[in-house]
């Protein structure tokens, strides 16, 4: 299983192709780009848990980019070092003013910058800033976007669910699960890539359950594409049996209601839908009229 993604921003290939090994030697998923406006599209579509920026690239600096980041909702949480060789002290604090979490000068040591990383991952998962397996905003974070939804006039807020998650993990166990879990993020951060636009929320409140912030003219476009994918998608990660008679059986504490031996429907997804068309008084009535309008979806 892989300690999480990481985005290397870096136009010098011998660089970016050293890290690349390294880093994956270390058990990350590694995906390189060597200019700025590939590495904004990527962070965005990818969501690593870790982006490794270098300041002079060819089509824009990596000030820009740490700048559009930071601004853009759905990349603002995720950790950037800086890796350059400006090593000038105004350079140092124009890069941690910006919002990046760390910044190294090159050459560097890549012990150094491994334990750099690790901190800087692990500090994002204490504070509530991300989950783990899935590299989505989690906690504080969407806790924040919704308090914005309070002042704006134009949004949605959609609520997703897996439906039948808990049997699965029962069943398949709990490696199976986390991968399920990465599965519909990776299913909702395309979705909403496509369907949506470059400033949606997406979040992972934990468990099986996740939400997304998007306009009210694109709402039912991406709830429709969502169950659409993902219930086609789902089935690979069923044995073939499963998947060809359309259920599972679970046994005891697998089954929804505790029985010894019961029939449980392959997995789901339940979306809710709320909107600005709407008056609510606080961000937790957002999250309970979803909530309502997902458990009345048919999954």
């Amino acid at each position: 299983m892989a300690k999480g993604r990481i985005l290397i921003v870096e136009d010098d290939f011998d660089i970016s192709n050293m890290l690349r090994i390294y880093f994956g030697g270390q058990g990350f998923d590694i995906n390189v780009a060597a200019r700025g406006s590939e590495a904004l599209t990527m962070a965005r579509q990818q969501l690593p848990h870790l982006i490794i920026l270098d300041i002079m690239l060819p089509d824009m600096d990596g000030y820009a980019i740490c700048k559009q980041l930071r601004q853009t909702p759905r990349t603002s949480h995720i950790p950037i070092i800086f890796l350059t060789q400006k090593d000038e002290r105004s350079d140092r604090i124009a890069g941690l003013e910006l919002g990046a979490d760390d910044y190294i000068t090159k050459p560097f040591d890549i012990e150094e910058l491994k334990l750099r990383v690790q901190n800087a991952i692990a500090r994002a998962q204490v504070q509530n800033l991300s989950d783990p397996r899935s590299g989505l905003p989690a906690g504080k974070l969407i806790e924040d976007e919704l308090r914005k939804l309070m002042r704006s006039h134009d949004w949605a807020f959609i609520d997703c669910k897996i439906n039948y998650f808990n049997p699965f993990k029962e069943v398949y166990g709990f490696v199976a699960g986390d991968e399920a879990l990465r599965f519909a993020a990776l299913v909702i951060r395309e979705v909403v890539d496509e369907k949506g636009t470059p400033n949606d929320f997406i979040g992972h409140p934990g468990g099986e359950n996740f939400v997304i912030i998007s306009t009210l003219a694109n709402a039912e476009t991406i709830k429709a594409r969502l169950k659409s994918r993902f219930a086609e998608e789902v089935k690979t990660h069923y044995s073939f049996i499963d998947r060809e008679r359309g259920y599972m059986v679970a046994h005891g504490d697998g089954t929804p209601n505790g029985v010894a031996e019961q029939k449980v429907s392959l997995m789901t997804l339940s979306v809710g839908i709320v909107s600005a068309i709407t008056e609510f008084s606080d961000i937790r009535e957002i999250t309970e009229l979803a909530a309502e309008a997902r458990r009345t979806d048919n999954g």
